[in-house]
């Protein structure tokens, strides 16, 4: 024999239950009882927070049950309480804005010029023998990049960091972080802190994929005690033919191409300018005379930060504080692609979109220009 059916005398379903089997009583009573009542349903009773050794009480119940899960959720929470506390900052409007400065810093034989070489190859399809000085080139329709070798002395990176916008911060991974790059990262700091990307290179003496694996996580741990939970490593495992993988050069590309900077507010308010080179116009008969004469000297590059005048006190990094004569506005030797449009086409924007061809992604040869006078190109 079965056991008959026993009702359930508690729990949720018996409470809906008794509150059900009550409405219908005092329905059933008669409209006394009736005009008294709530049209819109019984209230719906206030539950008593359970306790401890009560059925039902979990407090793990909503809780994480990973450790990982719950520090990305706290890290989470903690960006976005902090996007709201800082006040973004405008730069100036311009219709043609400055490139981007990307200083390359390492400690000797790291792999800067390679780096450099590698970058410029991809962006412009060109071949650069020796790179030296700043090197503009066209990333996008709507982006240049200016890159720049940091000097490996200690003024050259004081005055480095005073300008950089993007840092990329090689390491050689087989020995680890060195002193320069401590002594660049402080100086960093005191300077205003641009956004800093690492690179991994030198990869290639791990034989070893456990070793590796072991090298690059204690590397990342360290380079984010440093700089900044979060930041951005890339790694370069190797070289074919003397030069880094197409693949990995790619990748670092595109993030550079991508990139959003902070803007620091002592370089909104002061003018600056990275000479892409000179021209020393003082009169020859002067300069057989004297040796020691005073120069002229004629400096060419794009002017960053608030407006130049005439008259104003230059210094000149590594030389002095001397008078400016003069500021010219020059065309530009590294143009945006839609800034090669024939007026008219620029005044008449429909008939100029009606009239292009199916829109591209990439640019096309004739638009991956390069800015480069001390390296002897552009």
């Amino acid at each position: 024999m079965s056991k008959a059916h026993q009702k359930r005398t508690s729990g949720r379903k018996a409470q809906k239950k008794k509150a059900k089997d009550t409405k219908k009583q005092l329905l059933g009573a008669g409209s006394s009882v009736t005009a008294g009542l709530n049209v819109s349903g019984p209230r719906k009773e206030k539950r008593e927070p359970k306790k401890k050794g009560d059925p039902g009480a979990n407090p793990k119940a909503f809780a994480f049950q990973s450790g990982v899960k719950a520090k990305a959720y706290q890290a989470r929470s903690a960006e976005k309480e902090q996007r709201r506390l800082h006040a973004p900052l405008q730069e100036r409007v311009v219709s043609e804005p400055p490139p981007l400065l990307v200083l390359v810093h390492g400690p000797p034989q790291v792999g800067k010029t390679s780096l450099l070489k590698g970058l410029v190859k991809h962006y412009t399809k060109q071949n650069l023998a020796d790179p030296k000085g700043p090197i503009t080139v066209v990333t996008g329709k709507k982006r240049r990049v200016t890159l720049l070798e940091c000097p490996p002395d200690l003024p050259g990176m004081m005055d480095a960091a005073k300008v950089a916008d993007l840092v990329l911060l090689l390491i050689d991974g087989s020995f680890g972080l060195e002193m320069e790059t401590f002594e660049f990262l402080n100086l960093l700091q005191v300077h205003g802190f641009p956004k800093v990307m690492g690179v991994l290179t030198h990869l290639d003496g791990f034989k070893e994929p456990s070793k590796l694996k072991k090298a690059k996580k204690a590397l990342k741990a360290r380079f984010w005690s440093e700089v900044y939970d979060g930041a951005k490593l890339f790694y370069l495992s190797g070289m074919q033919h003397g030069k880094y993988l197409k693949r990995e050069i790619l990748n670092l590309a595109r993030f550079i191409s991508v990139v959003k900077t902070r803007p620091l507010t002592w370089r909104l308010a002061h003018p600056y300018m990275i000479a892409d080179r000179f021209e020393d116009v003082t009169p020859a008969e002067p300069v057989r005379l004297n040796p020691k004469a005073d120069r002229d000297l004629l400096l060419y590059g794009y002017l960053r930060g608030a407006p130049l005048r005439a008259g104003a006190r230059l210094h000149l990094a590594g030389v002095g504080d001397f008078d400016l004569q003069e500021v010219d506005a020059l065309p530009d030797p590294c143009p945006l692609p839609h800034q090669d449009l024939p007026p008219a086409a620029a005044a008449d924007g429909a008939a100029a979109a009606a009239a292009k061809p199916a829109r591209r992604r990439t640019l096309s040869d004739r638009e991956r220009l390069i800015h480069a006078p001390m390296s002897d190109v552009g």
